[in-house]
């Protein structure tokens, strides 16, 4: 499929996505949202008649608790029958998603090993690593201050009148990630083939880094490792190009399904919230091409054009995952050296991770306003540290965004009730935030090729076939 068409076929289907999800809102899943809206409504006369009980060993309280639960297990059973009637929409992007996870595990194995076998001697892997980890921490510094300042500015949780739930909201598992344990586990694998087996981007990129360095350290006699992982690498890249044809229907699918589910009311509540998440990223997308402009001039543009298929893929599906073999092959074909690309955007998709900064200062401090908690500057700071040391450990973790935004948030009184508010809104944020994380590793990559003069004119290689 032509590159102009698969764009064009792309966008087409976010619109259509729209429009059929707005449908079947409205005809298939209207009656059973009415009455979840009932229940809901039930469970806050409840809370508020809960809230001014003082004695909690009461007959009264016990009745009103369990009738709460009662409510509760009946939304819990229409959420139940609305993913059913939704599972015609959500199986195309997870086809889609299925057949990307298959391919992005060995391919980062792959295109790493070769990445780093490729660089000369060691000292030229310490060189292009330390320019690589300088720009991400660049990144990431700037992608949590300007979320943390233009949440500030914005302050859009002062804005929203939503009842706080009595109960503590269902948090995602584990929030608690914050232990030094967890953290090394996390990183260092006990098994490849575990890692592999369920795609821990961070574990596979250690285990490929250690696997380069050996293969680099061996010489001649492991020059068939590099030319069976290139190959490898090839293949990979060929299957891609026939999974990338299915993308029209699962961006279709995932648009659709999310706006079934939530239909265009949620976009209106909170319509200042995303509305003002959405101009923070385009500010950050503004900066990261203004920063890949000072150093690769006006290819950026050329660059930003050349992955549009990539970054509306990601937005299509909420995964930057999607879009990685993808990235890869333009990449290549922009002029990037096959070398700092495989070394490169590998450790982007577990280090550099932009747009998820942003959403987790935006969506922290916003639960923190909504909630009436101040913090102060300096608490304020101390967040986006943790945000930084946290979101590292969780690479490769689906809606990692979200654990690491529930676990950050018990850290500083804010009432865990508050987590509810971003929920519903989740999947329409995620898509902003999975194209910025496309964007920022692809810049990234081209910066670092620069840097090292292995940046050359996209008509000086052969075009792959």
């Amino acid at each position: 499929m032509p590159k102009s068409k698969l764009t064009l076929y792309i966008f087409i289907a976010l619109i259509l996505g729209v429009a059929a999800g707005y449908w079947y809102n409205m005809w298939v899943v209207s009656s059973i949202d009415t009455r979840v809206s009932s229940e809901q409504a039930a469970i806050k006369r409840t809370d508020q008649v809960l809230t001014g009980l003082k004695d909690t060993a009461a007959t009264g309280y016990k009745t009103l608790n369990r009738q709460r639960s009662v409510l509760r297990d009946r939304i819990d059973a229409d959420e139940i029958i609305i993913d059913h009637k939704l599972e015609g929409f959500s199986i195309l992007s997870d086809i889609f998603l299925r057949l990307i996870k298959m391919i992005v595990g060995p391919l980062v194995f792959a295109s790493l090993v070769v990445g780093v076998a490729k660089i000369d001697n060691m000292k030229s892997v310490g060189r292009v690593g330390g320019k690589t980890l300088l720009w991400f921490l660049g990144a990431t510094l700037v992608s949590l201050l300007l979320g943390m300042l233009l949440v500030n500015l914005f302050s859009p949780g002062k804005a929203v009148h939503l009842a706080i739930p009595y109960s503590p909201a269902a948090l995602p598992a584990n929030p608690g990630i914050f232990s030094l344990k967890d953290f090394v586990s996390h990183i260092f694998p006990e098994s490849f083939i575990d890692a592999m087996a369920h795609n821990q981007m961070l574990q596979i990129v250690v285990f490929a880094l250690f696997f380069g360095i050996g293969t680099a350290a061996v010489g001649e006699k492991a020059k068939v490792v590099t030319h069976f992982f290139e190959a490898v690498t090839q293949v990979l890249l060929k299957i891609t190009g026939y999974v990338m044809r299915l993308a029209p229907l699962a961006v279709f699918g995932g648009m659709a399904a999310i706006i079934a589910r939530q239909g265009l009311g949620i976009i209106s509540t909170y319509l200042a919230f995303v509305s003002e998440f959405y101009f923070s990223l385009l500010v950050l997308w503004l900066m990261i091409i203004l920063a890949g402009y000072m150093v690769i001039n006006r290819r950026v543009f050329y660059l930003v054009g050349r992955i549009k298929d990539a970054i509306l893929t990601a937005f299509g599906t909420s995964t930057s995952e999607a879009a990685y073999p993808k990235l890869f092959a333009e990449l290549e074909e922009l002029g990037c050296s096959n070398k700092i690309v495989s070394f490169v955007l590998p450790l982007g998709y577990s280090f550099n991770l932009d747009g998820g900064m942003m959403y987790m200062t935006f969506a922290s401090l916003f639960i923190a306003q909504a909630c009436g908690v101040h913090l102060s500057l300096e608490q304020q700071l101390s967040m986006l540290l943790m945000l930084m040391l946290a979101s590292k450990g969780l690479a490769g973790v689906p809606r990692a965004a979200l654990v690491v935004v529930a676990a950050t948030i018990s850290q500083f009184n804010i009432p865990e009730a508050g987590f509810a508010l971003i929920i519903g809104i989740d999947p329409l944020l995620d898509m902003g935030r999975s194209a910025t994380n496309v964007l920022g590793n692809a810049i990234a990559t081209a910066v670092v090729s620069k840097w090292e003069g292995e940046l050359v004119d996209a008509g000086e290689r052969p075009v792959r076939v």
